[in-house]
């Protein structure tokens, strides 16, 4: 049975952050192989909505380089595991995922006041001290 896996994507890149990602790869991977993907325009963010919409799509993996724990609560709420710290192309991600060599790390993205980084910002708030590409 095939499994839907969502990666942050910020052009062929996993993105340091879920939430402002620019969009999403979504993959079929059965077998230990990538099946098919498609890349989505990231809907938006807004809180619990991006759990609730690629748990509508079949999703129930999502890679990225970070997200805030109130994300991965919600995430989790809806059956979502998320794999964090994820670094590189979205392409290798997804070979190494499907072959069970994924190598997660903590988020690159630290708890901090709560607050993603938002259109008009650069970097994160959440005190990570990263600088993150502009999502928009």
């Amino acid at each position: 049975m095939a499994m839907r896996v969502a990666v942050s994507t910020d052009g062929s890149e996993v993105s340091g952050h879920f939430g402002r990602c620019p969009s999403f790869t979504i993959a079929e991977i059965e077998e230990g192989k990538v099946l098919r993907s498609e890349v989505i325009e990231n809907p938006g963010h807004h809180p619990g909505f991006l759990p609730k919409f690629l748990s509508e799509r079949g999703v129930r993996c999502i890679i990225a380089g970070g997200m805030g724990a109130r994300a991965q609560g919600l995430f989790d709420e809806c059956g979502i595991r998320t794999v964090l710290g994820v670094q590189g192309s979205v392409q290798e991600a997804l070979a190494a995922f499907a072959g069970g060599r994924l190598t997660a790390g903590p988020s690159l993205c630290k708890p901090g006041a709560g607050k993603g980084y938002g259109v008009e910002k650069s970097v994160c708030d959440h005190g990570d001290g990263h600088d993150h590409e502009e999502a928009r």
